[in-house]
């Protein structure tokens, strides 16, 4: 294993007292002490005798055992029966394979099996071997994948490289080794039309597929043998960069097709591009045996064409075992006669358990009074004017029993908590009974989004949203408002703010500018929150996972999803007294994983982030946008003692005009030893390039590195070649994507960027509940 990796033990067995931590090393032990063939029986060494081959067995089982333990513990001379630590080798193979589970599976066939004949043994078995997932294995290279795949190549069912954009495309041709492949996913990986034809012509047993389709892509390419592999499958996964049905009518058992569409409107030349396919008997997609159909587009008129020929012939044959049709668009899809149609036919013939469709196709009209529904799992009405009295009526059935839908994605929906939406003004109260038959009826959520949108809360005891929400003991992921949180009876109450702080007298002028604060009053803030409805939700859903709170009229400063999708709400009132003390409370969640919060305008020091670096531990994923006033970055030094605490980190995004990015900041960064991707964007920011290099060189994991600042060309130009020419040799994987947030060229340089940190960091968006859960392996 490379000096700097390390691998972490799953909770579960913490009280094996073994934690690793970075700086541990699976050191590589001479071969020749294992003795016999690399396959011999476990049970007889080389020796030959019982009695020393024991004991030679015994002591090879404690030297490997050692190898797990950290540099200091091996340095310091202290022996093994001094020692309070366990001997790995002593466990059962059932516990052994399932902390070997947590290793990465190049790690365990090129290194780990090399250290004693047990681990040999056990580094090959089945359950490590059957689903290999390289994906976010981003030190993997070219001769790892072509050594792994000649070690174990046979004993693979499913590979998982989605988003391996550093691997050559010469990679792929390792896969053929693989002739027992059932599920593939090459997602985000270059591929031309003649290797895809040359690998799927091997594979012979598969029947899930994701690939992409980019520029250049020719199906007449495919030969007879592929074109017979891609018969036999049943799910396939197309990401389209170019107008074209890819494999699609080839695969002639289609259950399971998902689309993505990437297509811009112009070609890099400044062409218009057109989404006209060439419509011919033999690309006709078969969508006879379909189950589930999702598309999700990017903006773009071309990508609304290209769907559009997709299904044309759903429209035509609605096929009868469709329980899954999910379309995300941002912005405005139109609806047309043949999606009219579509959706008439789909109203008559089939009982769907998962529905999504674009706001146009939803808003006026009666088709949600017509669908059929069976046992639904996930249903999304992002963005549409869906009131709360349609909500219950026609989706909950006027209070139907609901205990299989999982997720509900009702973010920008406006007026889904109002009875009806035609008189109803945006900061009026919300209907509780309308969220408490949402809570009753749908016991089960486990994932919710009511973002973007203003849900306010009365007087009324017991009826707030927080209350009501705290009864979703099953909850994962959640999105609110910021407005949501606030407590009533805090807001008859408001915290001392910029106008009442300032002293009032004639003769007096009033500075105009930063103002300053008491400093207790954070710590009043603090002894009210305790008390109140979000400190409340927090302690009820203990188990939560990802949480975003997030200002209903928050937008972004990068291009591409905001425009598409930027609210027109105004700001709230009832948002501008939720702070340090409301961030603070989300330091009751033991178990949260990912963490957004944008636009809380009463952040006054940033004093809860601190508690949140000290009582969430397992916190990976942190997006923090417009905190506090926005001339000041004020929570600055409670970002930089939150981050010392943030061992798991491994995303983190901020976005916050006036940003500093300066030694302390970094230094600070350098702490989360397991951060991979870091994103900064900043109107005004500034960035101090000596920091950045040091930051770099001390965080050995971090492979993104995007910054959109305040900085010239020149300035950034310079800095990100510098990067790039010092540590790509030793991080494959790294990207490198710094340049001025206001330039004219942002977009094209956006474009660039690998879809798998644009999607999942890069840009901004609410992901609770985007898409149905595990809608792909």
């Amino acid at each position: 294993m490379a000096p700097d990796s390390g691998w972490h033990l799953p909770p579960s067995c913490s009280t094996l007292k073994m934690e690793a931590r970075p700086g541990t090393r699976v050191m590589a032990a001479p071969e020749e002490p294992c003795g016999g063939r690399a396959g011999g029986e476990p049970g007889r060494d080389a020796a030959g005798s019982s009695g020393a081959g024991r004991r030679q067995r015994r002591r090879r089982d404690r030297a490997a055992a050692a190898m797990f333990r950290s540099e200091e513990e091996i340095g310091s001379g202290e022996s093994e029966e001094e020692s309070n630590g366990v001997n790995l080798m002593e466990f059962s193979d059932e516990i052994l394979l399932h902390i070997l589970s947590y290793v990465p599976c190049t790690d365990l066939v090129l290194n780990v099996r090399r250290t004693c004949r047990k681990l040999a043994t056990l580094c090959l078995d089945k359950s490590l071997t059957h689903t290999v997932l390289l994906q976010k294995d981003y030190k993997v290279n070219k001769d790892k994948v072509k050594q792994l795949m000649r070690d174990i190549g046979k004993e693979i069912y499913q590979l998982n490289m989605a988003g391996c954009y550093w691997l050559p495309s010469s990679t792929i041709d390792h896969v053929t080794r693989c002739k027992n492949l059932v599920k593939l996913n090459l997602s985000g990986c270059h591929i031309t039309s003649l290797r895809l034809s040359k690998m799927l012509s091997t594979l012979q047993h598969l029947h899930s597929l994701a690939i992409d389709v980019n520029p250049g892509f020719d199906a007449s390419q495919l030969s007879s043998e592929c074109k017979a592999t891609l018969s036999r499958v049943s799910e396939l996964k197309q990401t389209l960069y170019t107008p074209s049905y890819g494999v699609v009518p080839c695969c002639t058992s289609l259950e399971k097709l998902l689309l993505y569409f990437e297509i811009l409107d112009r070609s890099r030349e400044g062409f218009m591009l057109s989404g006209q396919l060439m419509v011919g008997e033999s690309n006709v997609p078969h969508y006879q045996n379909l189950r589930v159909f999702y598309a999700r587009l990017a903006p773009g008129y071309v990508n609304q064409e290209v769907v559009r020929l997709y299904l044309a012939v759903l429209s035509d044959r609605t096929p009868e075992n469709l329980h899954a049709f999910l379309i995300s668009a941002p912005g405005s899809f139109a609806e047309t006669g043949a999606t009219k149609n579509l959706l008439d036919s789909m109203a008559r013939n089939v009982c769907l358990d998962a529905l999504q469709l674009p706001k146009a196709w939803i808003n006026g009209s009666g088709l949600l009074q017509h669908l059929k529904f069976n046992n639904p799992f996930y249903f999304s009405f992002s963005r549409c004017t869906l009131s709360g009295g349609h909500l219950i009526q026609r989706v909950i059935n006027g209070g139907k029993d609901l205990k299989s839908l999982t997720s509900l994605n009702l973010s920008g929906c406006v007026h889904c908590l109002a009875p009806e939406s035609l008189f109803r003004k945006a900061e009026d109260d919300i209907d509780s009974s309308i969220l408490e038959s949402l809570v009753v009826s749908c016991c089960n959520l486990r994932h919710l989004n009511l973002s973007a949108a203003h849900h306010h809360s009365s007087e009324s005891i017991g009826n707030h949203l927080c209350q009501l929400l705290s009864r979703l003991k099953h909850l994962l992921s959640l999105a609110l408002p910021v407005c949501s949180i606030t407590d009533v009876a805090a807001n008859v109450e408001k915290p001392p703010t910029v106008s009442n702080l300032v002293p009032q007298t004639f003769g007096r002028k009033v500075r105009i500018g930063i103002q300053t604060y008491p400093r207790n009053l954070a710590d009043q803030a603090n002894q009210k929150i305790e008390s109140s409805v979000f400190w409340a939700l927090m302690g009820n859903l203990r188990y939560l996972e990802t949480l975003e709170i997030i200002g209903s009229s928050f937008s972004s400063a990068m291009p591409r999803n905001e425009p598409a999708i930027r609210n027109s709400l105004p700001p709230c009132v009832r948002a501008q007294s939720v702070g340090d003390a409301e961030v603070a409370a989300i330091s009751q969640l033991t178990y949260l994983q990912s963490l957004t919060l944008a636009q809380l305008p009463n952040i006054l020091t940033g004093s809860g982030l601190i508690h949140i670096g000290l009582q969430c531990q397992h916190l990976r994923t942190l997006s923090l946008a417009n905190l506090g006033m926005m001339g000041k970055v004020v929570y600055m030094s409670a970002l930089m003692d939150m981050l010392k605490h943030c061992k798991c980190l491994r995303d983190l995004r901020l976005e916050q005009p006036y940003f500093c990015a300066g030694a302390q900041f970094f230094q600070a960064l350098s702490h989360c030893s397991s951060l991979q991707r870091l994103c900064i964007v900043s109107r005004s920011g500034t960035l101090q390039s000596d920091a950045v290099m040091s930051f770099m060189a001390n965080c050995l994991e971090v492979i993104m590195c995007h910054m959109f600042m305040g900085e010239s060309l020149t300035v950034c130009k310079s800095l990100q070649q510098s990067i790039v020419r010092s540590f790509q040799a030793d991080r494959p994987a790294l990207n490198v994507v710094i340049f001025p947030l206001l330039h004219e060229d942002l977009t094209e340089v956006i474009r660039d960027v690998p879809m798998r940190h644009l999607d999942e960091i890069t840009l901004f968006k609410s992901r609770v509940a985007e898409e149905p859960p595990n809608l792909w392996w």
